[in-house]
């Protein structure tokens, strides 16, 4: 088999190639990732090891696909994830995530190659996740009461990078109509582990374990600066192991929509995020309060995996103290890698 992973140098993208050159040792995997991220280049160096070549291009180019050799899957990894660049960039949004999905499913046709695309939480609508909570400013833990499947409102606004996610999810429907092509769609929330250079807005479990063993401070943002938001967390392990499973079965189970995350079981407040990394690291630091709440943030945000259940009889095997435990050894294990959090 070929692979082609676009996003490949990303945290997500390295991990999966990785996995599954361990997995599918004959199997030839090539990535595409223009190395504009934080620790893209490292995590090129870990593919090397692997022998996984990347091709390092923009994928809204549409020229640079003429250089990718035939492939018969394409597991698509490569997005703008940080949601205030929505309003901060939103050319490169657009681009990145819509364009480059649209050149992507134009390669998959040409080559008559299958695609598990990796969509998003965020393609939920803003108001009414904000509706689950009556308050917008949390003083107090969280009650979880209602998890989010597949089926929740998607017709308003969720940030124009949720746009591009879910608009993505129906231009691979509209191109695959009769193409005899199959397709995964895998709405994850957070994911996080090793090898994941978090920021403020994308991978803030990692930025937490980070700055705690770096004794340097960070903020509680937004809905009454308490910390109090929730959100459920998947290990990077996990996301591996369940795609692999949807590779492995897309013969017989294809065309779906499955919103994959940590449930109930991983959910946890930066709060008590905070506490955890106290904890392992020894080490008190000192928070920001910012008061303020952005138009795109939402209060929580819990997975419903009982269609992924359905399907494949499985459900996530690491807990947050784990995905935590991960993260502290690998960057004490790697304490280079620790400048990227300063």
């Amino acid at each position: 088999m070929k692979i082609l992973i676009t996003g490949g140098c990303g945290f997500v993208g390295s991990n999966i190639a990785i996995f599954f050159k361990k997995k599918m040792k004959k199997a030839k995997i090539y990535s595409v990732d223009n190395l504009m991220r934080r620790g893209s280049t490292i995590n090129k160096k870990r593919l090397a090891k692997y022998k996984i070549k990347n091709f390092k291009f923009n994928i809204e180019d549409r020229n640079k696909f003429k250089a990718l050799p035939k492939v018969n899957l394409v597991i698509d990894c490569c997005a703008e994830p940080a949601i205030e660049a929505s309003s901060k960039d939103p050319d490169r949004v657009f681009n990145t995530n819509l364009i480059g999905t649209f050149n992507i499913l134009k390669k998959c046709i040409k080559d008559q190659s299958n695609i598990i695309f990796l969509s998003s939480s965020r393609v939920y609508s803003i108001s009414k996740l904000r509706g689950l909570l009556k308050n917008h400013k949390i003083n107090k833990p969280l009650k979880i009461k209602k998890t989010i499947n597949e089926d929740f409102e998607t017709s308003l606004p969720s940030s124009l990078y949720g746009f591009t996610k879910l608009a993505s999810e129906k231009l691979i429907k509209e191109m695959f109509f009769k193409k005899n092509l199959k397709y995964i769609i895998n709405r994850f929330g957070v994911i996080a582990g090793p090898w994941q250079f978090g920021k403020q807005d994308q991978g803030f479990v990692s930025l937490w374990v980070a700055r705690h063993i770096l004794k340097k401070k960070l903020s509680y943002i937004g809905f009454g600066g308490n910390g109090f938001q929730v959100r459920d967390v998947i290990h990077i392990t996990d996301v591996c192991n369940i795609i692999f499973h949807q590779v492995k079965r897309l013969n017989k189970i294809f065309n779906q929509t499955f919103n994959i995350g940590g449930e109930k079981r991983n959910t946890i407040s930066l709060r008590s995020l905070t506490l955890k990394c106290q904890k392992i690291s020894g080490n008190k630091i000192k928070f920001n309060r910012i008061l303020k709440t952005s138009i795109y943030d939402i209060p929580y945000f819990v997975t419903n995996n009982r269609k992924l259940r359905k399907f494949y009889n499985w459900k996530p095997s690491k807990g947050i103290n784990q995905i935590i435990r991960d993260i502290y050894d690998w960057l004490l294990q790697n304490k280079m890698i620790l400048k990227y959090f300063k």
